[in-house]
């Protein structure tokens, strides 16, 4: 089975009257059908521009993105994004907002809406529907967010931050919330991050970038034994889990 997602020897830079930036060099993995897979590394080395090449959103200088093997920007990108903020449009019910995309989209069918139904009930915000996004808590709001996205069916869903304007106790809900929603639902998922703690709970893998220019310095494994639930807050209560962040830390401490 081919991989959801191939990168080929990617290079990135960035242009201006005063010159050329290297962003990235020479980036080359893979992922696979329903795999979580985290971005770490230092502030400025890439990772964000590495999600708006995934996208489409700019194109690599050279080499080569491939999404379910068609090349990113050949044909329908199927591709969902959770951003920073939830954008919720507070004129809209958390409802409409959830049907957001498909209107955009066009795809605003009753089997489409009934899904949508299906998704606010099954993670616990049906009692909500018509309420306003400002109804809802910090951490409810970027489930509907999720839910907007998931609506639209993507093949790879990429999340950049999206959990740094909460504060820390309700990163850490919310993150179990929205690890285990992804985990449950079989998505192919990338999330960059600065939280390394954050990337051990929720990835399979983790590629780490070096200072810029980003180069892919290692991709560690990360796998768990588990005779319960395997979510964001039960790694984090896990033995195993400052093994992880250690592995991971040396990989950046080594590079700087």
């Amino acid at each position: 089975m081919k991989p959801v997602l191939e990168c080929r020897q990617v290079n990135f830079s960035y242009h201006s009257l005063e010159g050329e930036t290297a962003a990235l060099i020479d980036i080359t993995f893979s992922v696979r059908q329903g795999e979580f897979l985290a971005i770490v590394g230092p502030s400025g080395c890439g990772k964000s521009t590495l999600l708006s090449l995934i996208c489409g959103l700019i194109e690599p200088e050279t080499g080569q993105i491939l999404l379910s093997g068609q090349p990113v920007g050949a044909g329908k990108t199927n591709v969902g994004y959770m951003l920073q903020k939830d954008h919720l449009l507070e004129w809209r019910s958390v409802y409409r907002n959830a049907l957001l995309g498909l209107e955009i989209q066009k795809r605003d069918t009753e089997e489409n809406r009934e899904k949508v139904r299906n998704l606010l009930n099954t993670y616990g915000l049906s009692a909500f529907t018509k309420s306003p996004p400002s109804a809802l808590s910090g951490g409810m709001r970027q489930r509907a967010a999720l839910i907007r996205t998931l609506a639209l069916e993507p093949d790879l869903l990429l999340l950049d931050e999206p959990f740094s304007a909460l504060d820390y106790q309700t990163r850490l809900e919310v993150a179990d919330d929205i690890g285990t929603i992804i985990r449950k639902s079989g998505k192919t998922a990338i999330l960059v991050t600065h939280d390394l703690s954050e990337a051990i709970s929720m990835a399979d893998r983790i590629l780490v970038l070096t200072h810029r220019p980003g180069r892919i310095r290692g991709i560690l494994p990360v796998s768990f034994d588990f005779e319960e639930e395997d979510t964001p807050l039960n790694r984090r209560n896990s033995e195993q889990f400052t093994h992880y962040f250690n592995l991971v830390w040396k990989e950046l401490r080594d590079d700087g």
